[in-house]
């Protein structure tokens, strides 16, 4: 298994709100910030992206844009359209957000159509785990991009699919397949950007560093220290230390540390197992030690966390598309 696939494994969308928005030039929305990862794929004219300090971005038909960690961000059928908040189209149209239900909503003025298919999976503590921590606000694949393999094109076709018709099971479907619509485009991202340039993905790359990360996250309740992990790297401890602060950004027992805690965090929402069995799986012998840890990592102690798990309306805050 390559290294990308071993951090990712067990990455899991434990919900999904999906829509379908038409919006007819002229308009131009303001997006808060959403607590999910957001996905949108367009059809008909295309529109503009804003995202904080950045261009514009063109966005064509067929194209993909993901917004990892939910950035607010301006989206327009042209520049110079007054922007006002999505929020309140939403509320024009009497339209709150459910787990449950498929959004459809036409909105703007009387010009050319844009079709935006849109979804926020929810990935419970996405913003911990390493992988989204050094992701960009803003991921736009383009669907002239030869780099585009059928196979994504397939699972955006399905993922439009499903979350539309709301046949029985769709809401699992939807949910496995933003998962695999995730890892696909980041999968073309790293592609694009010559295998991952970046802090944690460039150590991860690192052939040193990297071995570190990937044996930390297989067995991450070993005996760690930085005289072990720089064995495994085959460095000295010093030298180690410092390469692994310059590429990750972080020391190598904070990133240990944060390691645990996330396999701690999918095990206590994904099982039954007792918070004891899950302290002694990521290394702790203390099981008072480890809820402190975890406490302090995810803001709320272990049991908690497994019952609010448990619900996908509980952990995850419902916001708009």
């Amino acid at each position: 298994m390559d290294r990308l696939s071993e951090m990712i494994l067990g990455l899991r969308a434990n919900a999904v709100v999906t829509g379908r928005f038409t919006l007819r030039a002229p308009w131009s929305y303001q997006k808060e910030r959403l607590s999910g990862v957001l996905f949108r794929i367009c059809q008909g004219a295309p529109y503009f992206i804003r995202v904080a300090n950045e261009d514009p971005v063109k966005v064509a038909p067929g194209d993909v844009v993901l917004f990892p960690q939910g950035a607010p961000h301006v989206i327009s059928s042209d520049l110079t359209s007054p922007i006002i908040s999505f929020d309140e189209v939403l509320a024009q149209h009497g339209i709150v957000p459910r787990f449950d239900s498929t959004l459809i909503i036409e909105a703007g003025g009387s010009g050319e159509a844009t079709i935006l298919h849109t979804a926020i999976a929810a990935f419970p503590d996405a913003h911990r785990h390493p992988l989204f921590a050094v992701l960009p606000p803003f991921i736009h694949i383009r669907a002239s991009n030869p780099a585009i393999a059928p196979s994504l094109r397939a699972t955006i076709q399905n993922f439009i699919e499903e979350s539309m018709t709301c046949q029985i099971g769709w809401a699992a479907a939807a949910a496995r397949l933003s998962e695999v619509l995730f890892i696909q485009v980041v999968r073309m991202y790293l592609v694009e950007q010559s295998a991952g340039r970046g802090n944690w993905l460039q150590g991860l790359f690192d052939p040193q560093i990297g071995r570190t990360i990937v044996a930390v996250r297989r067995q991450p309740g070993e005996h760690w220290d930085l005289a072990r992990l720089a064995a495994v790297a085959g460095m000295s401890r010093s030298r180690y230390s410092a390469r692994f602060v310059e590429l990750v950004g972080q020391p190598p027992m904070a990133h240990v540390k944060d390691m645990r805690m996330y396999v701690a965090a999918t095990e206590l929402a994904a099982s039954a197992e007792r918070v004891t069995t899950v302290a002694e799986m990521v290394g702790y012998k203390s099981e008072k030690a480890f809820s402190r840890a975890f406490k302090q990592w995810s803001g709320v102690a272990p049991t908690t966390y497994a019952r609010r798990s448990s619900s996908p309306t509980d952990s995850v805050e419902l916001l708009p598309v």
